[in-house]
């Protein structure tokens, strides 16, 4: 199995360190090209208005959203999920989405930088709660039907699944918690057994 992380701009190698000390092989994803060799990708945390522009300016765009598309195994942490919104309430005009999860955010939602802040998550995948690293965090304003809440901060969800797309408002990378990451690894399993 082989995971691909975007690595456009944000935290790259945090991800690839998480996988690694969960023994999966990750790759870098920079060109479409790239994308063929990979069973999951990533979209990592960092500012989602440069990713947006460096997914069209690197022509990678158009395969990213077919893989989205197709309901490949994806994950999408902070920046990530704002990209896979299929609404973001305060997006800026030159800001393009992928979509993919039935829900909207509101990019900053948290609060710019100085507002960044640490907080314990309740988890609806088990009972050990998240350590949530909230980094200029984008806030989940609404949840669709055809999407998950997988974890949730003070009521409100951080985490959500629809299909074979996860988006975490939250950084589980930095915090070093492989759980997300562990059940975007089975989804590639289960999607390998049916076909």
């Amino acid at each position: 199995m082989r995971v691909g992380v975007l690595a456009l701009q944000g935290d790259v190698r945090e991800h690839v360190a998480l996988f690694d000390s969960l023994g999966v092989e990750s790759i870098r994803i920079r060109r479409h090209e790239d994308l063929g060799g990979i069973d999951a990708l990533v979209l990592p945390g960092g500012e989602s208005t440069t990713i947006s522009l460096l997914l069209s300016s690197s022509g990678i765009r158009p395969a990213v959203e077919q893989w989205v598309r197709e309901d490949r195994p994806t994950l999408g942490t902070c920046a990530g999920l704002v990209l896979l919104a299929d609404s973001i309430s305060d997006g800026r005009a030159d800001q393009t989405g992928i979509g993919g999860l039935a829900i909207s955010v509101a990019r900053n939602g948290y609060g710019r930088q100085k507002f960044s802040f640490e907080a314990e998550v309740e988890s609806e995948i088990d009972e050990v709660p998240f350590h949530g690293i909230f980094i200029r965090a984008p806030k989940i304003m609404d949840v669709g039907n055809e999407a998950t809440v997988l974890a949730r901060l003070n009521g409100e969800p951080v985490a959500v699944q629809q299909g074979s797309i996860l988006g975490c408002a939250f950084h589980p990378e930095l915090a070093g918690d492989g759980r997300l990451h562990e059940r975007l690894l089975s989804m590639v399993e289960s999607r390998t057994k049916a076909l």
